[in-house]
């Protein structure tokens, strides 16, 4: 992680699953921009960090759904431990987004450290759960077929 990084990407990251790692770094590149949005303190800022909150809002569930489309795909057993951690994800970010919109006191930067904390935790550790049930399945069944 370079000097001017607040979140970075890491190949132990990594679930073993090429396209779930493109959308976990983007998940990081995109809460990169948040952090950057947070530094700026003007109007201009402002903007520029509710744009990125509804960018990573829409990334976030595009990534939720592909991810528990895969374990679905593959009768991952914790899909609904796993689905509930998202869903109150989902419902903590939501609610700070609407606060922000309207005007209510919420820290940027303590919005964002939340994020990289959650995001880094859940990749290195959640996830990885299933990166190694679909590693496993496919050894057992001999299959090299794209999952998504």
């Amino acid at each position: 992680m370079g000097e001017d990084s607040f979140i970075a990407w890491k190949d132990i990251y990594s679930v073993g699953i090429a396209q779930i790692d493109e959308q976990h770094q983007e998940l990081i590149n995109l809460t990169q921009r948040l952090h950057q949005a947070c530094l700026g303190g003007t109007e201009a800022g402002r903007f520029y960090f509710k744009k990125a909150m509804h960018d990573l809002v829409n990334y976030v569930t595009f990534h939720f759904s592909a991810e528990e489309k895969l374990m679905e795909k593959i009768g991952f057993p914790g899909l609904p431990e796993h689905k509930r951690e998202h869903e109150n994800f989902v419902k903590k970010v939501l609610m700070d987004v609407k606060n922000f919109e309207s005007g209510k006191a919420i820290v940027p930067n303590t919005f964002v450290r939340y994020l990289r904390q959650w995001i880094l935790t859940h990749i290195a550790q959640t996830d990885q759960q299933y990166g190694i049930y679909v590693t496993q399945s496919l050894y057992k069944q001999g299959s090299d077929e794209p999952l998504i």
